[in-house]
């Protein structure tokens, strides 16, 4: 397997190195993305890492960050946690200072050696949502809201359009039940008691393609609301099931993942009125997006296909990378020497303040304590044609949502898990 890993990796390593400026005698800033691109997450991880390698060489073609060129070497676990371990591992010996794995099991595998090892480690959208306490876990960043939070958030939307008051109103919860599935469980259940909404919840079982039973509920249940907790596929056949059952899209609220694919497969105009929690911008209106399209793909530079420019999760990509550069920009402007240290950089990260890459995303500010920012998202809503806002950026219930991160990372304290 790690054979396999390091042809990739070398691979990737190399089609960044070709047709990027010559630079100084200045040291690379090296980064490894190391993800699952040919197993469960094929439907995100090819779009990440095309925007995240765009962002790059368009920074590098720049003149790198402060005049560093940035390595950023692609392979893929497989979501095998030992493959995870295994590129880890060797990319810890070659002097890479920043980690990425887009798994929760790669991810929760290789935390307790990032932990031990003293190395910044990326978690976004992804592992642990106790991660964001920076007091315990010191050298991972997750810089994007839990999904408690944008549970939180998505019952303060609800709660907006029952004119603030959401009493009497009832939410089904319908998720795929593992972990990711069942994670906000416990927050939907305090702000159900806090606010007097009815909560019932609607699981369905691994691989997700069984959902008739659950929609039954659903329908019985007759809810205000459809709140669902899963991803790509999993969604184009819950949009089946609304309609065998008569349930309205205006009434489904997706979390974060959910993209274009996902609404051409349901139909353009079948999925009008789904909503979702968003915390990067889709579309290629945002200003960095445009400095892509005409700065590398203009030119014929960039590393994919164009059609993904845009697109949720080629933008979510160039957020992660955005922010992780922002915090070798803030490293290397502090003083630090070269090679970087994983302590430089970790302080570069918990630095960051304001920092929204034109509009892209809600502002990030990061600090030694909290490493997942404001927690930030907004409620979009599919036309048929385009994403459209129907808030701001807002977030809800910070404290409790802080009170279960807190719970959660004390017993990883007493634990170890």
């Amino acid at each position: 397997m790690l054979k396999r890993v390091k042809l990739l990796l070398a691979s990737a390593a190399c089609a960044l190195v070709i047709g990027q400026p010559a630079f100084a005698a200045d040291e690379p800033i090296k980064i490894a993305g190391i993800y699952d691109l040919s197993k469960v997450y094929t439907f995100i991880s090819p779009q990440i890492a095309q925007g995240a390698t765009d962002y790059i060489n368009l920074i590098n073609s720049k003149g790198g960050v402060e005049g560093h060129p940035v390595v950023y070497t692609v392979g893929d676990h497989g979501n095998e946690p030992q493959r995870g371990i295994e590129g880890y591992e060797k990319f810890k010996r070659e002097g890479y200072v920043l980690f990425d794995f887009l798994s929760s099991p790669v991810s929760r595998a290789v935390l307790p050696r990032a932990m031990k090892d003293g190395n910044p480690m990326l978690q976004t959208f992804v592992g642990r949502a106790d991660a964001v306490d920076g007091d315990v876990f010191n050298w991972i960043f997750p810089m994007a809201p839990t999904y408690w939070g944008q549970a939180a958030n998505i019952v303060k939307f609800i709660e907006d359009q029952a004119g603030g008051d959401a009493k009497g109103k009832k939410v089904a919860f319908l998720y795929l039940d593992y972990a990711f599935g069942q994670e906000p469980i416990p927050i939907l259940k305090a702000l159900a008691e806090k606010k007097g909404f009815d909560l019932q919840l609607f699981p369905y079982p691994l691989p997700g393609t069984d959902q008739a039973s659950a929609w039954t509920g659903i329908r019985r249940y007759k809810p205000d609301w459809v709140v669902h907790w899963s991803f790509a596929g999993l969604h184009v056949i819950a949009s089946k099931q609304m309609k065998r059952n008569k349930i309205p899209m205006s009434k489904f609220i997706s979390v974060n993942w959910i993209n274009e694919v996902d609404l051409k497969n349901i139909g353009h105009e079948r999925a009008k009125g789904l909503k979702r929690s968003e915390p990067v911008v889709a579309g290629r209106e945002p200003v960095i997006i445009q400095e892509i399209l005409n700065g590398l793909y203009a030119k014929g530079k960039g590393s994919g296909d164009v059609d993904n420019v845009g697109a949720t999760y080629y933008n979510t990509g160039v957020a992660i990378y955005a922010i992780a550069l922002e915090g070798m920009r803030n490293a290397i402007k502090s003083g630090a020497s070269f090679p970087l240290t994983p302590a430089a950089v970790k302080a570069g990260m918990e630095s960051i303040q304001g920092f929204d890459v034109h509009g892209l995303m809600p502002p990030v500010n990061l600090s030694s304590s909290n490493h997942g920012g404001d927690g930030k998202t907004r409620i979009s809503e599919w036309d048929g044609e385009k994403w459209v806002p129907l808030t701001d950026w807002f977030v809800a219930e910070s404290d409790l949502v802080w009170q279960e991160v807190k719970k959660h990372s004390a017993e990883y304290v007493k634990s170890g898990k």
